[in-house]
């Protein structure tokens, strides 16, 4: 080879890659880049000793601009690191992955904090473990990784980076997804009214009987190759857990300021591992824009005339506004904020949203509700990703429609769905975990099968009772989403039950003290709340057949046939469909989707009794009586004053 390379840095790892590649090239030494690079370097090595943040970022930016494609190697807390590769113009810079790894590790505060004081002061000159043996097995990774650049052989750390133990010198290599955020290599495109545009495609079914475009066995391919690496990947850790009657999953999603735990709830640990990485990549897609950059501020009434109303999706009751220390401001239609594209089937034309509706990790001084992630979905396409976040509204709103109004819904037996995994889930849960469980319909006018689903404790002791949701156009694939839902919480809470029994009976007398999402399910866990269920579980109705409280379930080949009925649905009921796409490029890469659907006049689901949101959504008091469970509307009075139980 005759090629140019520049050699950036000096120390013992620099001079043992020169030894090496000296035969083979012609090789430029440079002791800083701000020296200057030739204009016939065709490839650059930035190699130091121990970790010197500034000198990869001074690499990034004046080997960007000269378009060189360089690869570094360096020594930090006796780790040697080689990548990654990075390509002026291309996505993935060192940048992105030391943002990935700094994200994935447990002490990201500290290490931020270190790399700052690292970037101003410049550190060491060499790692205490920078021995000659491991700088020698580095040496020999960054020269054949040089080679492969050199003669247009694909390197190991495309997208990668390998990691040598300095005291054992094994090595592991660990994928990183460039981040879209970057302010390096990064290239979202400004969010638009065209690119929101939805032209709904044919979507067909990986099976008659399954919702899906894409079988989980498809996406096992990249899921965890992609998305889950302990060091520096996406998602940094999962757990099976081996206490819930069923096959759990949780995953671990690291963010800046904390961690989520997502779970994945199947019949099967390999599919429940699956499914979690999937609710964390839907949990990271939901909580900030990603995939697109707003560039639309201001007041909604200067933009009323292609914006959606704030006060539609439901607000807080004035009293609420003027509780000591509250978050949020009434609406005001002259306060400027952020809005984002989204599409709305009822108008066939794009919508601005707020952006604080949009993405439920806005900052809330913008805005007047504090938005969850309801309605968040994702999906192996974009058809199918729409559909389950409408699922998820109807499940939440049949959920707090029953709640407020307390309707007493019939109760269905789930035996008679003739389906055999769920009489084994609700049996299992019997037998393993000692809850009876118990099934209502709760569909509401839309139509759209739901299911409300208490486990009620037959032990002495534990948790009393347990409520969950699900919905489905096919209602037993509602009723299974409710019990898996059930079974993660069951033989998990009963420890925390028993510590904190005293706070939670605060919160039976004084509901202003649920203030978290799992307040709410604590506190039903107690026996003295189960009279507030009463309404429910009177055991004095006749228990009712799947056959004789649902219709039969549409046989649609293709996803988008089911997903155009259900939209249907709501438009005749003057609802508006409105589906922001919150993709991100971490998702695109393979083919996934993920939406925020948001149907006004339906109810949010909150979480902290402060919250409640109710105002202006008429839908509590009118549907009761259009559903035939009662003679006249109800009034605002007469709602179910009691903290919900969903969990």
């Amino acid at each position: 080879m005759s090629a140019v390379v520049a050699v950036v840095g000096e120390g013992v790892l620099a001079e043992l890659v020169c030894a090496e590649l000296i035969s083979e090239c012609r090789i430029v030494r440079l002791t800083d880049i701000r020296e200057g690079v030739p204009e016939d370097v065709e490839f650059a090595l930035v190699l130091c000793d121990a970790w010197h943040p500034a000198v990869h970022r001074e690499a990034e930016a004046e080997l960007q601009a000269a378009g060189i494609p360089w690869l570094r190697g360096f020594v930090a807390f006796g780790e040697g690191v080689v990548g990654p590769l990075v390509r002026p113009g291309q996505p993935g810079c060192s940048r992105c992955a030391d943002t990935r790894q700094l994200i994935a590790g447990r002490d990201r505060r500290e290490m931020w904090g270190l790399q700052q004081r690292l970037t101003e002061t410049g550190g060491i000159l060499s790692d205490t473990w920078a021995s000659r043996t491991g700088l020698l097995q580095m040496a020999h990774l960054l020269t054949a990784e040089s080679r492969n650049v050199l003669r247009s052989i694909r390197p190991r750390t495309e997208e990668r980076m390998v990691l040598v133990n300095l005291k054992t010198l094994n090595c592991s290599s660990h994928f990183f997804l460039p981040d879209p955020l970057c302010p390096i290599c990064g290239r979202l495109p400004e969010d638009s009214r065209d690119a929101a545009r939805i032209s709904l495609k044919p979507s067909p079914k990986v099976g008659e009987n399954i919702y899906r475009s894409r079988s989980l066995q498809e996406l096992k391919a990249f899921l965890a190759r992609d998305y889950l690496d302990y060091k520096i990947g996406f998602l940094n850790g999962k757990m099976l857990d081996l206490v819930s009657p069923l096959a759990d999953a949780t995953v671990n999603l690291p963010m800046l300021e904390q961690d989520e735990v997502t779970a994945g709830r199947t019949n099967c640990y390999a599919d429940s591992e699956l499914s979690a990485i999937l609710e964390g990549l839907e949990r990271y897609c939901g909580t900030a824009p990603r995939g697109k950059r707003p560039v639309v501020r201001g007041s909604y009434r200067q933009l009323a005339a292609e914006a959606l109303d704030p006060v539609t999706v439901g607000l807080y009751a004035k009293e609420q506004y003027e509780l000591p220390g509250f978050p949020f401001r009434p609406f005001d239609p002259d306060a400027e904020t952020d809005w984002v594209w989204g599409y709305s089937f009822a108008q066939g034309l794009p919508i601005l949203v707020p952006q604080w509706l949009a993405y439920y990790s806005s900052p809330c001084r913008q805005g007047f509700v504090y938005e969850t992630s309801n309605g968040c979905a994702l999906g192996g396409s974009l058809e199918e990703a729409i559909m389950y976040g409408m699922l998820e509204v109807v499940e939440r709103d049949s959920f707090l429609l029953t709640w407020y109004a307390q309707l007493p819904l019939p109760r269905v037996d789930p035996q008679s769905a003739g389906d055999r995994d769920l009489k084994l889930m609700v049996d299992r849960l019997r037998a393993v975990a000692g809850f009876d469980v118990l099934l209502f319909n709760a569909t509401m006018e839309n139509g759209i099968p739901s299911i409300w689903a208490v486990a009620k404790n037959r032990k002495p002791h534990g948790v009393n009772l347990i409520c969950a949701a699900g919905a489905h156009p096919d209602p037993v694939r509602a009723a299974k989403g409710a019990v898996h839902e059930l079974s993660g919480m069951m033989l998990t809470l009963d420890h925390k039950l028993e510590a904190n029994r005293e706070e939670y009976v605060r919160m039976l007398h004084d509901p202003s003290l649920v203030r978290g999402m799992e307040d709410h399910s604590m506190l039903y866990s107690l026996p003295e709340a189960e009279p507030r269920l009463r309404f429910l579980l009177e055991e004095n109705r006749p228990m009712r057949t799947f056959a004789q409280e649902f219709g039969p379930t549409p046989k649609h080949l293709d996803l988008t046939e089911d997903l155009k009925a259900m939209i249907g649905k709501f438009l005749r009921l003057q609802l508006d469909v409105i589906v922001v796409d919150q993709s991100t490029p971490e998702l695109r890469r393979n083919g996934l989707h993920c939406v925020k659907v948001l149907i006004p006049g339906m109810l949010p689901m909150t979480f902290g009794y402060h919250f409640t949101r109710l105002a202006g959504l008429e839908r509590a008091l009118q549907v009761p009586t259009k559903l035939g469970y009662t003679e006249r509307p109800l009034r605002l009075e007469e709602l179910n004053a009691h903290p919900h139980p969903f969990p």
